[in-house]
């Protein structure tokens, strides 16, 4: 093992929100999920989405697609624990969505101060499946333990609205719609048959190395395997065991002497670029232990 995981807290210390330093916390077992939920709830809004930099890049205060996101990543860190938080995100997110359940990719915000001009720029009225993609893929993972959140009627929709939409993907997509569209295949083909066969469909985009550039991003961004297969599951089957063990050696390997992880996409703020390193990090050592090289 490489990883000095005594450094990682004191990185996190100096480095990121609470909500990582929690997520972190009960990630390596020294930590609750109460606190972990009592630290994302201060992003929550009355209406039941969440903002206000929960998508370190979209630093406004609005609910927002991407603020879902990031809430339904940590309602599945804390599992088998569950908080009626999860539900109502869904409930917010039916209430905004088109009527197929389908999202824009951001809802318009007051202040821009700090926020990436793709969120800023993005027009509501238009659906799109990356945004809608992300925010089902995480709030399917939340449903495997959340009867909630797995009935709710905004999450059916929206599944279908997306596998109808990757029905007619018939070129390469951007790296990032694909990485969300394979996240959500994955965690949609226990439920449906179809996702399943769209995943195995999806392999031609991707090399055998799993390296894909990112178009329109920093000079030599790209998203890698772990990108699109953080976790053993059904989409391990696109790569060989071979490019699944060498990308587990680069994570490893990318520790930073400071005790944290980097990211190779640019921050639009001081304060999203400290805190994507915090993000990146805490996801690193998750996906560690998944993976069974940590712990």
């Amino acid at each position: 093992m490489t990883v000095n995981l005594a450094a990682v807290a004191p990185f996190l210390s100096g480095h990121a929100r609470l909500l990582d330093r929690r997520r972190f916390a009960l990630t390596e077992g020294t930590g609750r999920a109460d606190e972990v939920l009592a630290a994302v709830a201060a992003y929550r809004n009355p209406d039941g989405g969440y903002g206000w930099g929960m998508e370190p890049d979209l630093r406004a205060p609005e609910s927002q697609p991407g603020g879902a996101l990031h809430a339904f990543e940590v309602f599945a860190d804390v599992a088998p624990v569950t908080t009626p938080h999860a539900r109502q995100l869904c409930d917010w997110l039916d209430s905004v969505a088109f009527p197929d359940g389908g999202l824009p990719f951001a809802f318009p915000v007051a202040d821009p101060t700090g926020c990436a001009p793709f969120w800023t720029g993005a027009d509501p009225a238009v659906f799109s499946l990356q945004a809608t993609a992300f925010t089902v893929a995480a709030a399917l993972r939340v449903a495997e333990h959340d009867p909630a959140v797995a009935a709710h009627p905004w999450l059916a929709r929206a599944t279908e609205t997306c596998l109808r939409a990757i029905r007619a993907i018939d070129e390469m997509p951007h790296a990032i719609e694909l990485c969300f569209v394979i996240k959500l295949l994955d965690a949609a083909a226990g439920r449906y048959p179809e996702a399943d066969e769209l995943l195995t469909a999806a392999a031609k985009f991707l090399p055998d190395n799993g390296i894909v550039p990112v178009a329109g991003g920093s000079e030599r961004e790209v998203l890698r395997l772990l990108d699109f297969s953080p976790v053993p599951g059904p989409s391990r089957r696109l790569f060989t065991d071979e490019a699944v063990e060498a990308d587990l050696d680069r994570l490893e390997q990318g520790q930073q002497p400071d005790g944290g992880w980097t990211v190779d996409f640019a921050s639009y703020s001081p304060a999203a670029a400290l805190e994507w390193r915090g993000y990146a990090t805490v996801s690193a050592i998750s996906k560690l232990f998944a993976n069974a090289r940590l712990g």
